[in-house]
């Protein structure tokens, strides 16, 4: 368990402030090049995350997702113009676009809290011991076998 001292609470605050801009910067940036433009704020939000979680621990991704859910909501309404960043529906070209953006930055925050603990763990581990090869098990010579001059032997004499 992470212990609560200031420097996570610090932490966590920066990491809010991130998601704040990262979600603003996906938000604008999911429609610029269908489908690039999507792809590339999810892959942001998805490597930011990493990055916060790998850095502050679990307290810190919190507020990062926090910051991106927050970010993705306020800039999700219509404007005081009637404009709209995530437009979803009938009248607009890709009306798909907003819900994907939405839901898989949703995703992207399940996926990187979901990560296996090991993947951002600096313990040093102690090194492994080297696999020795198995040697093949030879059988020992068997006394009823056959013999260089006996019925079963080789013609080069040889046993």
């Amino acid at each position: 368990m992470q212990s609560l001292t200031p420097q996570t609470f610090v932490r966590a605050l920066v990491a809010f402030v991130l998601g704040l801009v990262v979600g603003a910067l996906g938000t604008v940036v999911h429609r610029g090049l269908v489908p690039w433009g999507l792809l590339a704020a999810l892959g942001l939000v998805l490597a930011a995350l990493v990055m916060v979680r790998a850095w502050g621990g679990w307290i810190p991704f919190v507020g990062m997702a926090g910051g991106l859910i927050l970010a993705i909501q306020v800039l999700s309404q219509t404007g005081p113009g009637g404009d709209v960043l995530v437009p979803v529906g009938d009248n607009v070209n890709t009306p798909w676009i907003g819900g994907v953006w939405i839901g898989g930055a949703i995703l992207m925050v399940v996926l990187a809290g979901l990560a296996p603990r090991r993947w951002f763990d600096d313990t040093p581990r102690p090194p492994r011991e080297p696999r020795r090869p198995r040697r093949p098990e030879v059988a020992a010579p068997d006394a009823s076998g056959p013999t260089a001059d006996g019925p079963g032997a080789r013609p080069d004499g040889l046993a």
